[in-house]
């Protein structure tokens, strides 16, 4: 089970109900001081709105609650009140602003929060490569770093399982390249939207054009899994690759 995407589904509709929720909601909190308070303050608290929704939401959350917030702001808050319809040139205005503001706030906010998760996804792929370089150090033997290596790769695939292979003799997979594509019966595989083609995947271990095995993956059925990743993953192998060769050397 593809526990991460689930819970981003989940969250995904609850930011969507909440922005098609809460707006009329906020709105008709405003409804008793709609003749003291200005719309251009309420304005303001809507955008405020918008972008809390776009940051947790997403895009989709944010646009659906620049036009909830722009309706409802309307039905409630310019007059003749209680009716889609605006009588007055500058709440009119008020209206407009408010759409365009909440389309330029929830592009900034959702792409201020994809760069934030791409920076922590770099350091996460920095840290795992420097634990296992810091394991290599040691004196461990090659099976425990295979192991160690194989844990590591199902983490940052989100794999079921996932082992070591230096036998090449069996049947061919899917593979994974050294750029993160991934190729499946000749052709391109879209992992980044289906995940990694199953039952079972591998990625090569190779030490300067030398096949030394394979890691096999089994992976979680539809979990998407980015490149950035999947590139991560080769780097790991390839890091290990030096130790299996050095190993096939001493028993040679």
């Amino acid at each position: 089970m593809d526990l991460p995407g689930t819970i981003r589904r989940h969250r995904a509709r609850v930011a969507l109900a909440a922005a098609l929720l809460l707006p009329p909601s906020v709105a008709a909190s405003f409804v008793p001081f709609r003749t003291s308070f200005t719309n251009v303050g309420a304005a303001l608290v809507f955008v405020a709105l918008i972008e809390g929704l776009a940051i947790w939401g997403r895009r989709p959350g944010g646009y659906v609650a620049t036009v909830s917030s722009a309706l409802w702001f309307d039905f409630f808050l310019t007059p003749p009140y209680e009716r889609f319809t605006i009588g007055h040139r500058p709440d009119l205005e008020t209206t407009i602003s408010l759409v365009v503001v909440g389309v330029i706030v929830t592009e900034l906010a959702a792409r201020s929060k994809r760069h934030l998760e791409r920076a922590g996804t770099e350091s996460a792929h920095v840290t795992m490569l420097a634990a296992a370089a810091s394991a290599m150090t040691g004196t461990p033997t090659v099976e425990e770093v295979l192991v160690r290596a194989a844990q590591s790769l199902v983490d940052v695939l989100h794999l079921r399982s996932c082992h070591f292979e230096a036998d090449l003799s069996g049947p061919p997979h899917a593979q994974i390249l050294a750029d993160g594509s991934v190729v499946h019966v000749g052709m391109s595989w879209p992992a980044h939207e289906i995940g990694i083609p199953g039952p079972e995947s591998e990625i090569a271990c190779r030490w300067r054009g030398e096949a030394l095995g394979r890691f096999l993956l089994r992976p979680t059925p539809g979990g998407a899994v980015t490149r950035e990743d999947r590139v991560a993953a080769v780097a790991l192998v390839n890091l290990v690759a030096g130790l299996v060769h050095d190993q096939h050397r001493t028993k040679g």
